[in-house]
């Protein structure tokens, strides 16, 4: 087997000497220039595992070359070397396509690290493109949104860089984390994810970073800190808006030191992860607001990737209720359900306030309420809540839609309550109209259950189904 190949371009002969050297312990072979012309004419001759390049050149900068490798040499890794400090220019290459940066003066553990990342980042490019797209499959939608979502995927797991994955509750940011790590060098290390507003605020410090034996009252034993586990993977903090001001300090420390100290320790732990983070916050207002740490925000948000809700690729939504359908039916062990058009033009129509987690809630509840595998509109039993179609483009409202004035949507007080802020769970709220509506039409029919689902407009299955899950005795 060939010795694998590093291409430096810098001009400073002392760093080139440095990297050559230290390169050269690790079995690599390299080859060092000083310019940006020297480096088209090598890559113009032969393929590299690797490149590394200064971002000041005598007749050039390192952007070119890495638009350049982008362009001619899409799988070659690419890091960029930086001065000290200079965290713009590290995030633009970054955002060019770099796999990462290294700071002058150099790091030479560091060094290395990296160098092993992204060799391994480069033979699996080489044997892995396919399963790459298997994994992207996963992510449902023909919609030009949902193909930059997947193609803005396939370029960020090239590099290191902290991203930011925002969008609304039940848009799938979990699962864009899950493609990110999977398509990139750290696929073969942890997935670690976290729900930052699920974990108590006393007992944070010790899920994030460990603790020893004895260090407080019922540390029976040692134990291993969120950093820890995810080694050399992938650390996913879902919901970091919810993360209180004490422990966004502690953050902020563990992931530009590269290291934690366990509660009760004396030393440092060195850590090698990737953050990723995500909330359906506006992590930008937080910061204003004086909620959410700003120097935390820029250090998690070298890229940010959006998630687009449901109701922005509408078009998807008939692709996503048949992947649901057999994703129900593998798990049930029965035949997948099929949608009327009237179910499914219904489904269209709908503004999705829980995107694709409420279409799963849905699906789910209309297979357990329809009769056989077909499911009519009237099984979805969705909320009365304003057609999108009949709603105008308010664009004072960043292309929200408001109802019409006068109309039947604009006559529904109850709607206007549910939503982020209101303090009241869309799935409650739909709940207690429904147990509302389910005993008025039980105490109209004298508890008479079949002529109640007449009176519904359900099946007598469907509402002794409702019973059972609203508690109605």
């Amino acid at each position: 087997m060939s010795a694998q190949t590093v291409l430096v371009i810098d001009d400073e002969r002392d760093i080139r000497e440095l990297l050559t050297i230290t390169l050269g312990r690790m079995d690599l072979q390299v080859e060092a220039v000083g310019t940006v012309t020297e480096a088209r004419r090598a890559l113009g001759e032969r393929s590299y595992d690797l490149c590394f390049t200064d971002m000041r050149l005598p007749d050039g900068t390192g952007h070119e070359v890495i638009e350049l490798i982008a362009a001619t040499h899409p799988d070659m890794p690419v890091a960029m070397i930086t001065a000290y400090g200079n965290v713009d220019a590290a995030v633009n290459a970054l955002k060019a396509g770099a796999f990462d940066f290294v700071s002058k003066p150099v790091d030479i553990q560091m060094l290395r690290r990296l160098v092993r990342t992204a060799l391994q980042l480069a033979e699996e490019r080489k044997s892995g493109a396919a399963a790459a797209t298997g994994a992207a499959g996963r992510l449902v939608g023909d919609s030009q949104a949902m193909q930059q979502v997947r193609a803005t995927i396939t370029k960020l797991a090239r590099n290191q860089a902290p991203v930011y994955i925002a969008g609304e509750s039940g848009v799938g940011k979990e699962l864009v984390a899950r493609l990110i790590h999977e398509q990139g060098p750290r696929a073969s290390g942890p997935f670690v994810p976290v729900n930052c507003g699920a974990i108590p605020s006393e007992l944070m410090e010790s899920e994030f970073f460990g603790h020893k034996k004895g260090s407080f009252t019922g540390a029976s034993s040692d134990k291993e800190g969120l950093f820890q586990a995810a080694h050399g993977g992938t650390l996913f903090l879902d919901e970091v808006a919810e993360l209180p001001l004490h422990m966004q300090v502690k953050l902020l420390r563990a992931i530009q030191e590269k290291a934690v100290r366990p509660i009760g320790a004396r030393e440092e732990v060195p850590v090698d992860v990737r953050i990723l983070s995500a909330t359906h916050k506006d992590l930008a207002r937080l910061v204003e607001q004086g909620q959410f740490r700003q120097d935390l925000f820029y250090r998690i948000n070298v890229i940010e990737l959006r998630v687009p809700p449901l109701r922005e690729r509408r078009g998807d939504v008939p692709q996503l209720a048949a992947f649901i359908l057999r994703s129900l039916a593998a798990k049930s062990g029965g035949a997948p359900g099929r949608l009327r058009p009237d179910a499914q033009q219904a489904l269209e129509d709908y503004d999705f306030p829980g995107n694709v987690r409420e279409l799963e809630n849905i699906l789910e509840r209309a297979m357990a309420m329809c009769e056989g595998d077909t499911i009519d509109a009237v099984d979805l039993m969705l909320p009365q809540r304003p057609l999108r179609q009949q709603e105008p483009l308010d664009p004072a409202h960043g292309g929200m839609h408001a109802p019409q004035t006068g109309s039947p949507a604009a006559a529904q007080p109850p709607a206007a309550h549910v939503g982020p802020g209101s303090g009241v769970p869309l799935d409650d709220y739909i709940s207690n109209l429904e147990r509302t509506a389910i005993i008025k039409a039980l105490e109209e029919s004298r508890y008479n259950k079949t002529a109640a689902a007449k009176k519904l407009g359900i099946t007598f299955r469907a509402l002794r189904y409702k019973l059972k899950k609203l508690g109605i005795d």
